[in-house]
């Protein structure tokens, strides 16, 4: 069985290294040494949310956290590609069930989007409370996934902003997918950078866009398609707006390589 996870904020895993200590505080501390009951001698891992991982086992517990033994320091680099999901708010918790699926599957950057027919409007304080909802849902969930990298969630976007974003996306060698019920053009299709036949240099991003429960409307569509995003279906069946996502994340990250 793989080992636990615990969280740490950018940073803070500076200058440690193999054959050193490390004090596990705070909350992840807390769920370490209390809630869970490591015990000495058990393995755990620390990651900083950017791609720092140490391993490590439990030395013991203290009232200030865990003191772990690190064992080894490895860096993760970041993705060639980065996989972009465009969530579209949804009612209910389906657009948290998407960005929950979509960080287990690798997606790198989270985006809300305000599209015209989402029933949820995110305004005020009511948008950084979502948000930070959010961030705790990709945070768990990348706990969960044993990830050294937490994907970033980005303030949300209107149409006008997504558009501009992606036209952004298109001209940097990137690629913007609007998955769309009426494409003709299949997922397995579209040209994607980094792919064999498309080099790059830079890191650059794929943005999947997915829309809300009534579908984008048309207007969104083309102003999207205007900008240089392909419109692409994504299965015989029609799929909810917190299923769409996440599957063709996977589609892609199996095409991208990264599940080799």
């Amino acid at each position: 069985m793989s080992a636990p996870v615990f969280l740490t904020e950018p940073g803070e895993l500076d200058g440690v290294t193999a054959g050193g200590t490390f004090l596990l505080g705070g909350a992840e501390g807390r769920h370490a040494g209390v809630v869970q009951r490591r015990a000495p001698g058990e393995r755990v891992d620390v990651v900083d949310g950017r791609g720092v991982r140490l391993v490590a086992r439990v030395a013991a517990a203290t009232a200030d956290g865990v003191v772990l033994d690190v064992e080894d320091r490895v860096e993760e680099p970041g993705p060639r590609v980065r996989l972009v999901l465009v969530q579209a708010l949804a009612k209910g918790d389906r657009d948290e069930l998407a960005v929950e699926a979509a960080t287990e599957l690798g997606a790198d950057v989270v985006v809300p989007w305000q599209a015209e027919r989402s029933v949820v409007v995110w305004r005020g304080e009511r948008a950084a409370k979502s948000r930070a909802r959010w961030l705790g849902t990709v945070r768990a969930a990348a706990k969960q996934s044993r990830r050294a990298r937490v994907p970033d969630v980005e303030a949300a976007l209107d149409t006008a902003g997504l558009a501009r974003r992606a036209a952004e996306v298109v001209g940097a060698g990137g690629a913007v997918v609007v998955l769309h019920e009426e494409a003709t053009t299949p997922l397995a299709a579209v040209p994607l950078p980094g792919a064999p036949d498309v080099p790059v240099d830079e890191p650059v991003d794929v943005l999947v866009v997915v829309g809300p429960e009534g579908g984008i409307a048309e207007r969104e569509t083309e102003r999207l398609l205007a900008a240089g995003a392909v419109a692409a279906r994504l299965a015989p069946h029609v799929l909810r707006t917190s299923t769409a996502g996440p599957v063709a994340l996977a589609l892609l990250a199996q095409r991208l390589g990264r599940w080799g």
